[in-house]
């Protein structure tokens, strides 16, 4: 089973070009790890894609290692990345709700502009904090107030709880804040990523930039 470093350990950054984002160094709590993992445990039990690891979920999206070819109306994979993905690639069958979170945060990338790149730095971003789930607050485990698909923190100033927990609205706070990084569409993956997020783990996100660019040509 893959994972999950740095589920909620990181930082807010308020909008605005001269925002600052405080450092967070804890870890990541093991209860916001088994909750994520008792989700895709709950596909194993229903016979979904978690459990019979094939490479699509009901919806037809592709999600193992299979390739989907570019046709006229889908972004070229050298949009995608086009810097080469960095290090090791992780890779998880999706349910639903993980390809309708990811099909929001492709729409608000479109809608705030930051196009088909911006879409994979966002969607691999979620799968390293949420693993694309939209998660409210864990009670005791939950790691300060980080909630949602992007574990963003109303007491960083990035919403209320029911602002970040909606994935249109938490997906462009995202983008609005990737905006103000100077540069990002030249960065790798991860730093561009890291620089909003702040996490513990900011090398952790370069492990999805591979399916999170298949997702994001799919849904284009």
């Amino acid at each position: 089973m893959l994972t999950v470093a740095g589920v909620a350990a990181l930082g807010g950054l308020a909008f605005g070009p001269t925002a600052v984002a405080a450092p967070v160094t804890t870890g990541p709590h093991a209860g916001a790890v088994a909750a994520i993992d008792l989700a895709t445990g709950q596909q194993t039990a229903t016979g979904d894609p978690a459990g019979d690891q094939t490479p699509t979920d009901k919806s037809g999206l592709t999600t193992g290692s299979d390739k989907v070819p570019a046709k006229a109306d889908r972004p070229a994979r050298d949009e995608l990345v086009p810097h080469g993905v960095e290090g090791a690639q992780s890779r998880i069958p999706l349910d639903r709700a993980q390809v309708d979170n990811a099909k929001a945060i492709v729409q608000a990338a479109k809608e705030t502009g930051v196009g088909e790149r911006g879409a994979v730095i966002g969607v691999a971003t979620s799968l390293q904090e949420s693993k694309l789930y939209n998660l409210g607050h864990l009670g005791a485990y939950n790691d300060h107030d980080s909630q949602g698909l992007f574990q963003q923190r109303p007491s960083s100033g990035w919403g209320t709880p029911d602002e970040i927990t909606n994935p249109d609205y938490s997906a462009k706070a995202f983008f609005n804040a990737l905006k103000n990084v100077g540069g990002w569409q030249d960065l790798p993956l991860t730093t561009a990523a890291q620089t909003v997020q702040v996490s513990a783990y900011p090398y952790a996100y370069a492990q999805w930039e591979d399916q999170a660019a298949d997702i994001v040509q799919q849904v284009w």
